[in-house]
Parts: structure tokens; sequence; C-alpha cells
């Protein structure tokens, strides 16, 4: 039976997830970073199919991320229509081109150089699912009165983070894809005002035959700071 307590007016219940010795945690988060350590971003998609029930434990697992207040403030819009699809690479393509020819700057175009990416944007076709994350700028009670949402970005960055975890772990493979500005997606899934695009993410597995780039992550002693 599930033991709880009421602080404050407030159940709560007790927290029991297992705990190991030493060597088992350090043996285990080292397997699990050289397991993250090799999620690779992809642009070469397969168009085999995924079982819904896949993608929709995927997007739970991306729910249970930590957010301010424990107010979610997500939606994860999933499509895999292909008139939908189309639509949004349609219209993902032009923002684009004017991004690569007129609005980045000339560092940025270098700074893509090494992952030989431009305009085009077949796998948002190709890819069996795209999901689009949408932040929840505040939400609306019964009513349709505003409710306030707190640390909205840092929220949806934690469940999105959760989202590619979850991707990676369930063998398949994804791409952040930011197209900016992404108000048609908005105008084209028909969202209301309290949501604004964040990502669009194709997921699927990889083309038989694909490449990415051949980059160096940074090492420990380049991203953290440790106070003994």
């Amino acid at each position: 039976m599930e033991k709880t307590k009421t602080i404050g007016g407030y159940d709560f219940i007790a927290y029991t997830k297992e705990t190991y010795e030493e060597d088992i945690v350090i043996q285990r988060s080292k397997e699990f970073y050289h397991w993250m350590d090799q999620r690779r971003t992809v642009r070469e998609f397969s168009d085999k199919p995924i079982p819904k029930e896949v993608i929709e434990n995927i997007i739970l697992t991306a729910s249970s991320a930590p957010s301010g207040a424990h107010k979610q403030p997500w939606t994860f819009c999933v499509i895999s229509s292909a008139e939908l699809k189309k639509k949004i690479r349609g219209a993902a393509e032009a923002e684009e081109y004017e991004s690569y020819n007129s609005r980045m700057s000339q560092e940025w175009l270098e700074d893509l150089k090494q992952f030989q990416t431009d305009w085009h944007k077949p796998f948002i076709e190709i890819a069996p699912y795209v999901v689009i994350v949408f932040k929840k700028a505040y939400d609306l009670d019964a009513d349709g009165n505003k409710q306030n949402n707190y640390y909205v970005n840092e929220s949806v960055g934690l469940a999105t983070g959760f989202l590619l975890a979850a991707i990676h772990h369930a063998g398949l493979v994804a791409l952040t894809h930011t197209p900016s500005p992404m108000n048609f997606l908005s105008k084209l899934l028909e969202r209301p005002a309290n949501e604004r695009p964040c990502f669009l993410i194709p997921i699927g597995y990889p083309a038989e035959e694909t490449y990415v780039p051949k980059l160096k992550r940074k090492v420990i002693d380049e991203i953290a700071v440790f106070y003994d």
C-alpha cells in the first residue's frame, strides 16, 4: 500500500526509489553516459513506420520532467498526416530559405558549414512522425481566465531534453529543428494564442545509409567547475 502523509493540507507520498551501493552508482552513471554519448542529430530518416504507442510513451516520458510549480506548460503536437507534413515542410523551407539567404550572419553560416545543411528539409516529410513542442505562456481555466505558468522556457527545455533521451533509448533518432520565425506552425495546427512553438522534431529510424558529422564533444574540464 502506498504510504502517504498530509503536510499543510496537501497529500505527499513516500519516495521509494531504489538506491545502490557506490560501485553500482559509478557503473550505472558511466554506462548511461556512454549510451547517451552515442546520441546524434540525424537528418537522413527512413520512412519505416513506428507504432503510435512508442510515440505516446516517449511523450509521457518527456512530460515526467520537472516544471515550475508543476504547471507542465507544454503541448506536444504529433503529426503523421502526409498532407500536413507536406504543408509544414513547405512553410519551414520558405522560412529557412530566407534565413540562409538574408537573415543569418556570415559567421553563423560559417559555423553551419561543418554540418553541410541548407534550407532544404526533406526529413519533415520522410520521418513517420513529426512532434511540434509548444510552450504554454499561460493556461486558461474553464471560464477562460488566465492562469500563470512559471519558468516556462526552462520547463519546456527540460521536457524536450527528456524527450530526446527517450527517443534515443527507444532506438530511434531525431532532429531538433528550429525554423525561425515559427509562427506558421501555430497557424497550420490551429493552436490557441497561449501556445508558442519551440521545436520541430522529426522522429524515426535512421536511413539505411546515414552519415553524421564527425564531432568532438567538450571534455569535463571544459564544461564543469568543481568547488571541493
